[in-house]
C-alpha cells in the first residue's frame, strides 16, 4: 500500500545544511534550557507523597487545589485517577508540611499531613491511601533512566555497525540522541512535569525512530546496488523517497493515536502522551533529514556496503 500514486523525487540531502542547522539550533538551545532551567521532575524522581483520594461524585479539580491551598498545601499536583471520582494528589514533603499547626507531636509526618487534607477536603472526600516515596529512590531512578537512554544509543551503534557499517552507526546514534534531547529540551522549556511514564516514552521514542533509520538505511544498500554508477547523494534521496509512503503512514497514524490519548487519555498520562508526540514529529524528522544526511557528511559511499570481489590467483 501506498500513500502517494506517484513515486516522489523530493531532493531532501539538497537542503542538508539548512535542517542541520535547524537541528543544531534546537539541540544547543535544548542545553541551554535543561542547564538553565533544568526539568521539573515528578514524584517519581524527587520523592514525596503520593495520596489516592475518593469521591462520591466527581470533584472540580480546582476547587481541590483552592481547599488545598486554604490548608497550606500549595505546591501539590491533582489529577484525575482511574477513574473522574478518583483523585490522586502528589506532593513533596517540604511543601506538605510548610504551614501546618504541630499539634499532634506524637504523629509521624504521614499521619498529620493525612489528617491535614482530610480537614481540608471535608467529608466528601475520602482519603484510600497515603505512599511515600524517599529522595533517594528518586535519584536512583533518574540515574537509572538516563542509564537506560545512554545503553540504548551505544547498543544501537553496536547493531547498526553489525548490521550495515561504522559511519551509519554513528550517525544513526546522533539521529537516535537528537531525539531525547529535543524532547527534553521542550519539557525544560515549558516546566512540563517528567515523571517515569514521560521516560517510558522517551525510550520507546528511541525505538520507534530506530525503526525508521534502519529502514532507510535497509534501501540505501539495496539501492547502492542497482545504481552503480550515481552519486551517493543520489542513492540516498532515492532511498528516502522510496521509504517515504511507509514513513508517512506510519509516523500519522501513530501520531492520531498519540493525540487522541492526549486529549482523551486523562492528565495523569498527559506527560507520556506528549512525549511520544514530539518524539514522533522530531523522530520522522531525524530518519529522514538526520541520519542519511550525517551518513554522507561522514563519507560513505558504496564500497563499504558491497561485497567486494575476490581477486583471481591467475591459477588454471
Amino acid at each position: 500500500m501506498e500513500f502517494f500514486r506517484k513515486k516522489t523525487n523530493i531532493d531532501f540531502l539538497g537542503i542538508r545544511k539548512i535542517t542541520g542547522a535547524i537541528s543544531l539550533i534546537l539541540v544547543i538551545a535544548s542545553f541551554v534550557c535543561l542547564g538553565v532551567k533544568g526539568l521539573n521532575w515528578g514524584l517519581d524522581f524527587t520523592g514525596g507523597y503520593a495520596i489516592q483520594v475518593h469521591y462520591a461524585k466527581a470533584p472540580d479539580l480546582s476547587d481541590v487545589r483552592v481547599q488545598l491551598a486554604k490548608a497550606g498545601i500549595k505546591q501539590v499536583n491533582v489529577v484525575t485517577f482511574g477513574t473522574t471520582r478518583d483523585v490522586r494528589l502528589t506532593l513533596a514533603p517540604k511543601n506538605a508540611m510548610q504551614e501546618m499547626v504541630v499539634s499532634h507531636a506524637q504523629k509521624t509526618e504521614q499521619e498529620k499531613l493525612q489528617q491535614t487534607i482530610q480537614t481540608a477536603l471535608g467529608s466528601k472526600a475520602k482519603i484510600m491511601s497515603v505512599d511515600y516515596t524517599g529522595p533517594d529512590v528518586g535519584k536512583e531512578l533518574a540515574n537509572r533512566g538516563m542509564l537506560a537512554m545512554l545503553i540504548a544509543v551505544i547498543a544501537t551503534m553496536i547493531y547498526i555497525a553489525m548490521r550495515f557499517e561504522m559511519r551509519f552507526a554513528v550517525s544513526s546514534a546522533v539521529a537516535l540522541a537528537h531525539d531525547p534531547i529535543i524532547i527534553l529540551g521542550i519539557f525544560s522549556l515549558f516546566q512540563i512535569r517528567f515523571d517515569l511514564t514521560a521516560l517510558a516514552a522517551v525510550l520507546a521514542v528511541i525505538g520507534y525512530s530506530l525503526n525508521d533509520t534502519v529502514v532507510i538505511y535497509d534501501r540505501v544498500r539495496e539501492n547502492f546496488r542497482k545504481m552503480r554508477k550515481a552519486p551517493v547523494t543520489e542513492v540516498v534521496n532515492r532511498a528516502v523517497n522510496d521509504t517515504l509512503s511507509r514513513t508517512v503512514m506510519t509516523s500519522g497514524l501513530t501520531l492520531l493515536v498519540v493525540i487522541v490519548l492526549f486529549v482523551w487519555g486523562g492528565p495523569s498520562i498527559h506527560g507520556f502522551a506528549l512525549a511520544l508526540i514530539i518524539g514522533v514529529i522530531v523522530g520522522t524528522y531525524s530518519s529522514i533529514y538526520v541520519a542519511g544526511a550525517l551518513a554522507v557528511m561522514l563519507g560513505l559511499d558504496r564500497n563499504a556496503l558491497l561485497p567486494q570481489a575476490k581477486p583471481k590467483d591467475g591459477m588454471p
